[in-house]
């Protein structure tokens, strides 16, 4: 039995949901974050059960710079040790040039791919500084590589992710602090069902005629990372699948990826 703790942002569906399930797997103690209340509290109690582990659910929105200090500042004293960050939570809204761009969803997408990063890694770094140990697990994009059209906003929100995760590394390196970037590909998670605002008939084509990345797939990635010993860190790892070769070029020429 593991004996640390896991917060993970964005846990009631996709990579992050199967983040936990792999932590609990391995024996993590968690703290799983959503802003959808009822799915967040069935997960925990379905993890604790099939785990055996303790999960603690938090409702609070990321973008929300009160709510992510709040929520921290006054954790349980059993969690308040957390070892391993999984900045997670984040999306994708619509898919148009930057000439006919809704600047709502410009907003929401950096308020929650950037700005929910920032808040959540600074609400947690003080301990692990105090402790001289932890993990910060960033998930980013193959769009945080390369950019692709209609992409705009989304791809600048991810480079940021990029961005952050190598200043992080190098500011927290003195502190005894690991910094990984995961970058998937193409996942069939809800990822496109988001972008495309819960038209089910869109996001399904996007990943029609080849077979993307699961969930799981990241999520093995994630515990693979936080396992490896403590003088090693992956500090950039990129996901794909088989049939995505970059953002835009794969074995079917899609173009909207992950």
């Amino acid at each position: 039995m593991i004996n640390k703790t896991a917060l993970i942002t964005g846990a009631s569906s996709g990579i992050g949901y199967a983040c936990a399930e792999s932590l609990a797997a391995v024996g993590y103690q968690l703290i799983i974050t959503a802003r959808r209340k009822e799915r967040i509290k069935e997960l925990a109690t379905d993890l604790a059960k099939r785990y055996s582990v303790n999960v603690l659910p938090l409702v609070f929105d990321v973008r929300k710079k009160e709510e992510v200090f709040s929520a921290i500042s006054n954790l349980p004293d059993a969690y308040k040790q957390i070892d391993l960050l999984v900045n997670n939570a984040g999306l994708a809204l619509g898919l148009s040039d930057i000439q006919g761009g809704d600047t709502s969803d410009w907003d929401q997408m950096i308020d929650t791919n950037v700005k929910g990063v920032l808040y959540v890694s600074k609400a947690v770094i003080p301990g692990m500084i105090q402790r001289k140990q932890g993990h910060i697990i960033n998930i980013g994009s193959i769009a945080g590589k390369e950019t692709y059209p209609k992409g705009n906003v989304y791809c600048a929100s991810k480079h940021a992710v990029t961005s952050l995760s190598k200043a992080m590394r190098m500011e927290l390196v003195e502190h005894n602090i690991k910094v990984t970037l995961v970058n998937p590909g193409a996942a069939d998670t809800e990822f496109s069902l988001v972008r495309f605002k819960g038209d089910e008939s869109a996001a399904k084509k996007v990943y029609e005629g080849f077979e993307p990345l699961k969930a799981e797939d990241i999520s093995q990635c994630v515990v693979f990372c936080a396992q490896l010993p403590l003088h090693v860190n992956v500090d950039d790892m990129v996901i794909m699948p088989t049939a995505q070769a970059t953002a835009s070029v794969s074995l079917f020429n899609r173009t909207q990826t992950g």
